[in-house]
């Protein structure tokens, strides 16, 4: 089965989960939504989904990459991994695998005034390290902005812009 038939599967099980646990995801920063966003360096879009499973603190994602300059579409990729809540000072820890032998450590923080930052390190199925930063805005309990900074060892670094629904 290749990677196209996947990640709709797994996006619409992610969600119809996460539907059925809203009310059991653990407390703090939320990590079921869907985004979409905008890389202002390749003029390119991605689409992404998280979700915490039931009252567990583990998660599953998917994401996909739609045109842009020297990218092809789907550019897919879907990811289980653990949350750590509040590890220290508020700031939640998460650790990934992925498709593709990707792996990730990432973390979020609420800042207050709506307010929240990410900051993330992973490694690519190139072998390549990608560090990542991001700052949020939540407009409303369901809408979020964020704006983030991207820089693959081997590739330019990229900035993103991205608006995500929270479930």
């Amino acid at each position: 089965m290749h990677m196209k038939n996947i990640l709709p599967i797994l996006t619409l099980t992610t969600l119809a989960a996460a539907a059925s646990a809203q009310a059991a995801a653990p407390a703090g920063l939320n990590y079921n939504r869907v985004g979409l966003g905008y890389n202002t360096d390749t003029k390119g879009y991605s689409l992404s989904a998280t979700a915490v499973l039931g009252s567990s603190n583990i998660w599953v994602g998917a994401s996909s990459t739609i045109g842009g300059n020297g990218t092809k579409n789907g550019t897919d990729s879907i990811a289980i991994g653990y949350l750590f809540a509040n590890v220290y000072a508020g700031i939640d820890a998460t650790v990934s695998v992925a498709s593709n032998e990707a792996y990730g450590l990432g973390l979020r923080k609420a800042l207050g005034n709506n307010f929240e930052a990410a900051a993330s390190f992973g490694r690519n199925s190139a072998d390549n390290n990608v560090w990542g930063a991001e700052l949020a805005y939540n407009v409303s309990k369901q809408i979020q902005l964020a704006v983030g900074y991207s820089d693959a060892q081997g590739s330019a670094s990229t900035s993103d812009i991205s608006v995500r629904y929270n479930f």
